[in-house]
């Protein structure tokens, strides 16, 4: 059985539930095909004093079983807000000794950072000392944001030079890294996968009222229904579908995530006077996720940038038409008016897009029909592929 240790920074665990699950969904079924044995560095970033937020990250176990993988969680210092230069090489002091003794254990064939930053730079500074072969993955804003700012630059192309391989979630995003000056022969396109049990159209009569029930937010059958699904943060441009349904009239907004803009969010739909058609469910469970997506008539994201997002995926899924822009992946996904739309990144774009899909909804069984090919069994099939040629 070959060996893999992966290094992410975002992945699940009881404080932060919902944290990079894509992750763990990946190298859960990675490790359920039986030829590789994956192990996990998460490595957990602590200020000096752990206070406030970070007291529970702080009482978090060091080594846990979760979901069948061993995940480790060495911990470094973080400063927060300025010490973003200094993580990768933080989190590379910390977890290069527990790495190296889960290499002298158990040999590892070859090392998987998760992120392109900081989780490339780190790994390259660990994965070179002990001679190991490197996959590093590039999943969106971690090359269209960190890509922008100098230092992030500059550790992300050494780090990309130093790996033996790299990965990619779209075509788009492939070019985008070639674009920075990444070696395009290294990259593969790796697209994410899809839990099909769940993600599917349900049809159940009382759908609606039933949600209705569960969130307290009215959802009556005979107004349209939209859903979005992302942090609550500037880029993914909730506010732009708040505002939206000025031109609307009667449609509901289902906000699903948390972030830092909700205290925005909420005065910008009292202000356009829509608050009372509009709900935020926070993080939701995820069992709840596809019955949402599957009583909405459209998700709309109008967002900034992605690689292929993963709630582009669950909506089609769900036979749930997407209008979001033609940002990152969204046209290899949105490529027909069965999918959706892809629109300009304004409200009166964004509602005229809503509109079109409403005036002539699509068949839920052939949106759905259009991720097929996506699954967490194909994902993982792919990546073991990748790491079997790394691995050589």
């Amino acid at each position: 059985m070959k060996h893999v240790l992966a290094l992410s920074t975002l992945y699940p665990n009881p404080v932060n539930p919902r944290f990079g699950t894509f992750v763990a969904r990946s190298l859960e079924a990675l490790a359920r095909r039986g030829d590789w044995r994956v192990t996990l560095v998460n490595p957990i970033g602590l200020p000096p004093l752990a206070l406030g937020r970070y007291r529970p990250l702080a009482d978090l176990p060091e080594v846990s079983e979760e979901g069948g993988i061993i995940v480790h969680r060495p911990r470094f210092t973080l400063i927060p807000r300025i010490g973003v230069r200094r993580n990768a090489a933080a989190i590379a002091r910390a977890a290069l000794p527990l790495v190296q003794r889960i290499h002298a254990e158990t040999p590892i064939d070859v090392i998987g950072a998760q992120f392109f930053f900081p989780d490339g730079p780190a790994a390259a500074q660990i994965a070179g000392p002990l001679g190991l072969p490197l996959s590093i993955k590039a999943r969106g804003s971690d090359i269209s944001f960190w890509g922008e700012q100098g230092f992030a630059r500059a550790q992300m192309l050494d780090a990309a030079r130093a790996a033996t391989g790299l990965l990619a979630v779209s075509r788009d995003l492939a070019g985008q890294m070639a674009a920075m000056g990444m070696d395009a022969g290294k990259i593969t396109v790796h697209y994410t996968g899809l839990d099909r049990d769940r993600f599917r159209p349900f049809d159940h009569l009382q759908l609606r009222r039933q949600l209705s029930e569960e969130l307290g937010f009215a959802m009556p059958d005979n107004a349209p229904l939209l859903a979005c699904v992302g942090a609550l943060i500037e880029r993914k441009g909730q506010g732009i579908a708040i505002t939206a349904l000025r031109d609307l009239p009667g449609a509901r907004l289902v906000l699903i995530g948390k972030g830092e803009d909700e205290g925005r969010l909420r005065a910008l739909a009292a202000s356009e006077g829509v608050a009372e058609r509009v709900h935020f469910t926070g993080s939701l469970d995820h069992d709840l996720m596809p019955l949402i997506l599957s009583a909405a008539d459209v998700m709309v994201l109008p967002t900034v940038s992605e690689g292929l997002a993963n709630a582009w995926v669950e909506a089609l899924a769900c036979g749930t038409p997407v209008v979001t822009c033609d940002v990152g992946g969204a046209r290899e996904l949105i490529a027909c008016d069965t999918a959706g739309r892809l629109v300009e990144r304004n409200w009166q774009a964004v509602a005229a897009g809503i509109k079109a899909v409403l005036a002539d909804p699509p068949p839920r069984a052939a949106v759905a029909a259009l991720t097929d090919h996506f699954s967490w069994d194909a994902n993982a099939a792919a990546l073991a592929d990748h790491y079997a040629q790394l691995a050589g």
